[in-house]
């Protein structure tokens, strides 16, 4: 706060707030933010198999459909039972732009799960899949 005093009779008080400590702090935080965005993961957590030759997954799919190892199916981020997968896909792809369904499977499923989940995206007319895995490392890289 800074104060002004005159040497006539009236003193007069102004009181202007001092902002420099607000602006440390507002950098400070849009730091912080910077750093851990990147660091939030999307979606379900799964451990995705890795593979060498992967292409670029769009950054935000309409559709997507994970597995966990424990076989728990999940559209987008919400959990759905293998029953109701097909009807839950079709709703789905209604109202999506980009006709296409993205497969995160964990890499510890057993197989016959991938298949059921598999049979019942079929069921559901879509033909366009893509399996979402992890770019493996190279030797030379």
């Amino acid at each position: 706060m800074a104060f002004s005093v005159s040497m006539n009779d009236k003193e007069t008080v102004k009181s202007e707030p001092n902002v420099v400590p607000l602006c440390d702090v507002l950098l400070v935080l849009l730091i912080i933010f910077m750093v851990v965005t990147p660091l939030v993961q999307k979606g379900v957590d799964v451990q995705l198999p890795t593979a060498l030759n992967t292409s670029q997954m769009p950054d935000s799919p309409d559709v997507v459909v994970s597995i966990k190892s424990d076989g728990a199916i999940f559209l987008k981020e919400q959990r759905v039972a293998l029953e109701g997968l097909s009807a839950a896909l079709e709703e789905a792809f209604f109202s999506a732009q980009d006709k296409k369904l993205y497969l995160r499977a964990d890499r510890n499923l057993q197989f016959g799960s991938l298949i059921d989940v598999i049979d019942q995206i079929r069921e559901a007319g879509i033909e366009i899949v893509g399996i979402i895995t992890e770019r493996q490392a190279t030797e030379g890289e």
